[in-house]
C-alpha cells in the first residue's frame, strides 16, 4: 500500500468548516444587504490578472510588491493574484465604463492573496467586501461611503466601534510644510505602519528609508497625534496649515464629510477624525477610512479604503476618479470568532426530523417539505437510529427544535415538538407543527 499524504493546509491559509462557514456566509448575506441599500451593483472580475495590471507604477520598494503572488503562467504571460479588489476595479471601469456610464457603484465580494506574515486575524487568503462609486470627484460621494461603513458595521451586529477617517490632502500638504513633499510615499508608508511597530519603529523607518530628518520625523507624528475634538483638530489644523492649497481642501472636505454624517445621525463617537491614518497604498489620494472594534483594536482594520482619483489613469486618458472601502470578511470573523460572537451551531436548518422508524420515511419527508414551504430549515436524520443517538447528533450539530412522530403519533396525527435547548416537549397536531416550531424559533 502507497504512503499516505499528510492531510494539512500551507501557512497562513485555513479551512472553514460549518460552525464557521455558516457565520461567514450570514455576513456576506447582510453586507450585500446593505450595499444594495445603497444602490450598488454587483460585479465580478477574475481573479488572475496580469501583473503589470495589479502593480501599475507602485514603486518596487512598496510592501505590496513583496506580498505578490506573482509567476509565469503554461502561456509564458508574467500573471498575479490580485491582492485586492480596488485594482481590478480600476481595470475594469477603465475597459467597460463606455457602456457603465458614470457614476458608477458597484460592490465586489471575494477571495484575495497577499504573503504576508500570518498573526492573529490576518491570512494569506482572505475575502474582501469591497464598494465603490468611481466617475465622480463629489465629496458627497466620499461622505456616502462612511455612512456605509457605519451601517454595515451595525448590520453586522457591532455597536462598540470607531470609523476613523482623515485625508491624504492634508497629510501632503503637512508634508510640503515640512519639506517632505518628495518623500511623502515613503513617509506615509512608515506612518501608516504606526500601530504595529510603534513610534520609535516609525522615525527610524522615516529617517532611514524615506531620509527624513529626526526632527522632521518627529514633527510628523506630533501632528498625527494631535488631540481634541474633530472641530478643534481641524481649526488648529486651519490656523497652523490653511495656507497650503491641499491642505486647505483636505480640511474643508473633512469638516464636510463630518458635518454630513452628523446631520444625518450617526453618533459622534463612531466618526473620529484621526491624523495618524495614513492607508499605505500609493493609490489614496483624498479621504482615507479605517475602522476598529473598540474590544478588539490589536487585530487591526476591519473595514478600510479612500479616495483615489488617479487610480484608473493607468489604464485609460478617460479621468475616473472614485472613492469607496472593503470590508475584511474573514479578519472580522476571526474577530468574532475571539470575542465569542459566533453562534454555536454547524448546522443552517435549525430543525431536525428524527427518524423514528423507516417505514414512514415518506411521512418525515413530506413534513419536512411542508415547513421548508412556510421558510423553515429542516434536516431528516437518514437512518431509524435509537432516538437518544439522533437527540446526539442534534446537540452536536447546534440545531434547537427536533420533531418526533412514531406509530403514536402518526395514528393520532400529532407530532411531539422539543426544544432541544430548554429540554422541553410539547405535542402538536400536525397541522399547527408549522405554527409551534415558529413559536420556538422566536425566542
Amino acid at each position: 500500500m502507497a504512503d499516505l499524504i499528510e492531510p494539512r493546509t500551507l501557512k497562513g491559509f485555513r479551512d472553514y468548516p460549518p460552525e464557521l462557514m455558516i457565520p461567514r456566509e450570514a455576513l456576506l448575506e447582510k453586507t450585500r444587504a446593505v450595499y444594495r441599500s445603497y444602490g450598488y451593483a454587483p460585479i465580478d472580475t477574475p481573479a488572475l490578472e496580469y501583473a503589470e495590471i495589479l502593480l501599475g507604477k507602485m514603486s518596487a520598494e512598496a510592501e505590496i510588491q513583496r506580498q505578490l503572488y506573482r509567476f509565469t503562467d503554461n502561456g509564458g504571460r508574467d500573471v498575479a493574484l490580485r491582492f485586492d479588489l480596488t485594482v481590478p476595479f480600476a481595470r475594469f471601469a477603465a475597459q467597460h465604463i463606455g457602456k457603465l456610464g458614470t457614476p458608477f457603484k458597484r460592490y465586489h465580494v471575494g477571495p484575495v492573496w497577499r504573503g504576508e506574515t500570518p498573526q492573529a486575524g490576518r491570512f494569506r487568503e482572505f475575502w474582501q467586501c469591497d464598494f465603490d462609486t468611481i466617475g465622480t470627484e463629489s465629496n458627497a460621494a466620499d461622505a456616502e461611503a462612511a455612512l456605509v461603513i457605519y451601517d454595515l458595521m451595525r448590520a453586522l451586529g457591532f455597536e462598540r466601534f470607531t470609523v476613523r477617517i482623515n485625508n491624504r490632502l492634508v497629510l501632503n500638504g503637512l508634508l510640503e510644510e515640512l519639506g517632505l513633499a518628495d518623500r511623502a510615499a515613503a513617509v506615509l508608508l512608515a506612518l501608516d505602519k504606526l500601530p504595529k511597530i510603534g513610534r520609535d519603529a516609525v522615525i527610524a523607518e522615516m529617517t532611514e528609508k524615506a531620509g527624513a530628518s529626526a526632527g522632521q520625523a518627529e514633527r510628523v507624528l506630533a501632528l498625527a497625534g494631535m488631540k481634541g475634538t474633530d472641530t478643534e483638530i481641524l481649526d488648529r489644523l486651519t490656523s497652523e496649515f490653511g495656507g497650503n492649497a491641499k491642505a486647505a481642501d483636505g480640511i474643508k472636505r473633512l469638516r464636510e464629510v463630518l458635518d454630513v454624517a452628523r446631520v444625518s445621525g450617526i453618533p459622534e463617537e463612531r466618526l473620529r477624525l484621526d491624523l495618524s491614518i495614513a492607508r499605505g497604498l500609493d493609490y489614496y489620494t483624498g479621504t482615507i477610512y479605517e475602522t476598529f472594534l473598540l474590544d478588539l483594536p490589536k487585530i487591526g482594520s476591519v473595514c478600510s479604503g479612500g479616495r483615489y482619483d488617479n487610480l484608473a489613469g493607468l489604464y485609460t486618458k478617460q479621468r475616473l476618479p472614485g472613492v469607496g472601502a472593503s470590508l475584511g470578511l474573514d479578519r472580522l470573523l476571526a474577530a468574532m470568532e475571539t470575542l465569542n460572537l459566533l453562534p454555536k451551531t454547524a448546522t443552517p436548518a435549525p430543525v431536525l426530523v428524527v427518524q423514528f422508524s423507516a417505514e414512514h420515511l415518506g411521512d418525515y419527508q413530506k413534513m419536512a417539505r411542508q415547513l421548508r414551504a412556510e421558510g423553515i430549515g429542516v434536516e431528516v436524520y437518514p437512518e431509524a437510529k435509537k432516538v437518544g443517538q439522533q437527540f446526539k447528533y442534534a446537540e452536536q450539530r447546534g440545531f434547537r427544535v427536533a420533531l418526533i412522530a412514531g406509530p403514536d403519533e402518526f395514528a393520532q396525527g400529532v407530532w411531539k415538538v422539543k426544544d432541544l435547548a430548554k429540554r422541553e416537549e410539547t405535542t402538536a397536531a400536525a397541522a399547527e407543527v408549522a405554527s409551534a416550531v415558529r413559536n420556538l424559533l422566536a425566542v
